[in-house]
C-alpha cells in the first residue's frame, strides 16, 4: 500500500468519525431546543480542528506502524489524486447549491453553516472513496 493510499484511508475514517461526532453532539444537545437555536459554531470548529489533528497523527502512526517502500508520489498516485479531487470538487459544487439557496432565502445561520459543513463532508467522503477504488481497481 502506497503512502498516499494509507493517507486516504486515514482521512476517510477521520472524516466519518468527526462528522458523526459533530452530529451526535448537536443532535444530543438539542433536546427540547429547536435545532436552529443550538450553539453549533464552537462544536463545528472543534470537530474540524480535531479532524485535522487526527488526520495528521493517524497518518504518522500508520506510517510508523507499517512503513511504505517510498513516500514519494509517482505518476499513478498523482493521477488518482487528480481524479478523486475532480470528482470530490464536482460533488462539492453541486452540494453548495443548497446552502446558497438557504442564504438567498435568509434561513438561520445554523442551516446555512450546517449545509456547508455537510457539503464539505460529503465531497471529502466521495473524493476519498473514488481515490481508494482507483487504487484497488485502477482508473
Amino acid at each position: 500500500m502506497s503512502y498516499e493510499e494509507k493517507g486516504e484511508w486515514v482521512y476517510l475514517v477521520v472524516n466519518v468519525l468527526t462528522y458523526g461526532l459533530y452530529l451526535s453532539i448537536i443532535l444530543g444537545g438539542a433536546g427540547s431546543t429547536p435545532l436552529a437555536e443550538v450553539d453549533y459554531a464552537p462544536t463545528m470548529l472543534w470537530t474540524i480542528g480535531i479532524g485535522i489533528g487526527l488526520t495528521i497523527a493517524g497518518s504518522i502512526v500508520f506510517e510508523v506502524a507499517k512503513p511504505s517502500d517510498s513516500v514519494k508520489a509517482d505518476a499513478r498516485d498523482r493521477e488518482i489524486h487528480r481524479f478523486g479531487e475532480y470528482f470530490g470538487g464536482t460533488v462539492l459544487a453541486i452540494g453548495m447549491v443548497v446552502p446558497f439557496i438557504f442564504a438567498l432565502a435568509e434561513f438561520d445561520h445554523f442551516w446555512i453553516a450546517n449545509g456547508m459543513y455537510l457539503a464539505f463532508a460529503v465531497a471529502a467522503l466521495t473524493g476519498t472513496i473514488v481515490k481508494l477504488v482507483a487504487y484497488r481497481r485502477g482508473l
